[in-house]
C-alpha cells in the first residue's frame, strides 16, 4: 500500500510510507506508516465522524454546557488515548435524549481518528443492517470480513444501544462482537439511553457484565440541551448526576 499525493505527518518520509537506505538499497517502513493505514482503514469502517459531528469540540455546544466532572475525565482520556485504547479502556454513556451523549462519544472518536487510530462508528441498527447485508448475494464482503474487521479496530463506537428491535439474533451478534472485543482488550464507546438494568432487559446481563469491565460508566442526566439553547427558564439545572464507577487512573 502506497499513499501517492499525500505527505508525511512527521516529515520523516516523501510521502509514500517507505523510506529508502542509500547505502543498502533497501525500503524500511516509516513511523507514519502504520498510523496512515489505521486511518484509511477508519474510513472504511462504518460512516466515520457524521457531517452534524466533524466540528465537535470541548468548547462547542452541547459539550461546554456539561458537567465540568465529566467533562474533566474526558479531557484525561483522550489526553491518554494511546495509553487508553492499547489498554481496552472505553465509556459507556448513559441517559436522557438530548443531554449531549452522542456529541461526547464523537468527540473521543474524532480525537482517535485524528491520532491515526482506527476507529469504527455505527448506530446499532445501522451495523446490524450491515451485518444482515453480508448475507445477500453479491455481498462486497463476508460477514467474517465484516466480523474481524469490527473486532479488530482500535476503537468501536456504538451509538444508541438498546434502541434495536431485541431477538436471538440480535443478542447474538451484540455479544459475539462485544465479547471478542473484550477478550482482545480493544475499546468500546457506547451510548445508550437505558439505564443498567432496563439496558439488562434489552440486551441481556451479559453484554452488560462486558461493558461493565471494559467502560468508564457515565451517567448524563439533565433536561434536552438542544430544547434548552432554544429556550430555557433561567436558572435551569442541566445535570442532576456526576460520574459513577469511574475507573482508577493509573
Amino acid at each position: 500500500m502506497s499513499f501517492e499525493g499525500d505527505f508525511c505527518p512527521r516529515g520523516i518520509c516523501d510521502g509514500s510510507g517507505w523510506i529508502l537506505d542509500e547505502e543498502t538499497d533497501v525500503a524500511r517502513p516509516c513511523e507514519c506508516r502504520e498510523a496512515r493505514i489505521n486511518r484509511i482503514s477508519s474510513r472504511r469502517m462504518g460512516s466515520g465522524i457524521p457531517r452534524r459531528f466533524r466540528s465537535v469540540s470541548f468548547d462547542s455546544n452541547p459539550i461546554r454546557d456539561m458537567d465540568p466532572v465529566v467533562l474533566r475525565d474526558v479531557r484525561d482520556f483522550v489526553r491518554n488515548l494511546d495509553r487508553n485504547l492499547d489498554r481496552g479502556r472505553g465509556y459507556w454513556f448513559f441517559g436522557d435524549v438530548g443531554t449531549g451523549k452522542t456529541s461526547l462519544a464523537m468527540l473521543i472518536s474524532k480525537y482517535a481518528i485524528e491520532a491515526g487510530r482506527s476507529v469504527a462508528i455505527y448506530s446499532v441498527p445501522k451495523l446490524l443492517a450491515d451485518i444482515k447485508s453480508t448475507y445477500e448475494d453479491g455481498a462486497g464482503s463476508s460477514y467474517l470480513d465484516l466480523f474481524r474487521r469490527l473486532s479488530q479496530v482500535d476503537l468501536l463506537h456504538l451509538d444508541d444501544l438498546g434502541a434495536e428491535k431485541r431477538t436471538e439474533w440480535v443478542l447474538e451478534q451484540l455479544y459475539s462482537i462485544v465479547n471478542e472485543r473484550w477478550q482482545d482488550q480493544r475499546s468500546l464507546v457506547v451510548t445508550t439511553n437505558a439505564a443498567e438494568d432496563e439496558l439488562k432487559e434489552q440486551v441481556g446481563a451479559r453484554i452488560v457484565s462486558r461493558l461493565s469491565e471494559m467502560c468508564v460508566t457515565i451517567p448524563i442526566m439533565g433536561h434536552d440541551l438542544r430544547r434548552r439553547r432554544q429556550g430555557p427558564e433561567p436558572g435551569t439545572e442541566l445535570y442532576a448526576a456526576t460520574p459513577g464507577g469511574a475507573a482508577e487512573r493509573e
